[in-house]
């Protein structure tokens, strides 16, 4: 009988770890990324991102040709916006517009990470560009990586870009958490949903998905699943050799490039 009780207390012990330390697992935050040009980005400007409950937003723009889309790069869960240079610098060499977002929490931002902050985080961007761009929002191409295809995706359901990018996305946290943590209902425990799959047949943009179907962070099959529902143009470009974190090393660059400039007009 004592076996019984230490396993439940077990059980409900670790249960409750987890459901403390969630947004720590979930929000992997990151100190200040260091200047652009630290990166090579010698003309990629730091900029100051106000949001609505007064958060100053640490992110990096770059303006080039206004012939050309404004890619919003919405970064996943771990590291900063200087850990994504090599990323944008792909898109500013072909004389791309790119605003990078650092998140609340990250970069060396203030704020707490949850998923209403960060929807405000992606709202405030657009006002930002708004205020201090041309660019309207039919010219524009909210890229969201990993976790910040759960914002692309809330972003696409209220607005018509041209066009939503999302790069390794899942269906939910709810279930990346129940793949994860078999023996807990994550689906009553999970704080942070963002629930792709039930929006996503609700965007108002032309879609594109990347992903590596040799994903061991967040299975390759939730592409699969979000590309299957959402309705309008979609386009899926998946490479049989790739992971989480690598899409990069096969040129993924020139499909967001081809596929938003037969879009362009």
């Amino acid at each position: 009988m004592i076996y019984i009780f230490s396993a439940i207390f077990l059980y409900i012990f670790f249960g409750l770890i987890l459901y403390i330390l969630q947004r720590r697992i979930l929000f992997n935050t990151s100190g200040y990324p260091g200047k652009p040009s630290d990166y090579g980005l010698n003309l990629t400007k730091e900029i100051q991102i106000l949001t609505e409950d007064k958060i100053n937003l640490l992110s990096w723009y770059h303006k080039s040709n206004e012939k050309l889309p404004l890619l919003i790069y919405l970064h996943g869960n771990s590291f900063n916006i200087g850990d994504r240079a090599y990323r944008i610098k792909k898109y500013i060499d072909k004389n791309w517009n790119v605003l990078i977002l650092s998140w609340r929490g990250f970069g060396g931002n203030s704020g707490k990470p949850t998923e209403k902050n960060f929807y405000k985080d992606g709202e405030a961007v657009l006002k930002w560009v708004s205020k201090n761009t041309n660019f309207s929002k039919n010219q524009i191409v909210i890229y969201g990586e990993s976790l910040g295809s759960g914002v692309a995706v809330e972003l696409g359901t209220k607005y018509k870009f041209l066009s939503v990018v999302l790069e390794a996305p899942f269906m939910s946290i709810s279930e990346i958490a129940k793949k994860r943590y078999m023996i807990y209902p994550a689906k009553y425990l999970v704080k942070d949903k963002f629930d792709n799959f039930s929006k996503i047949d609700k965007l108002k943009s032309p879609l594109l998905i990347l992903s590596g179907k040799k994903d061991e962070i967040v299975p390759h099959n939730h592409s699969l699943m979000l590309l299957n529902k959402a309705k309008g143009i979609k386009k899926g470009v998946f490479i049989d050799e790739a992971i989480h974190n690598n899409l990069y090393d096969f040129s993924i660059e020139k499909d967001v490039i081809s596929f938003n400039l037969t879009l362009w007009k």
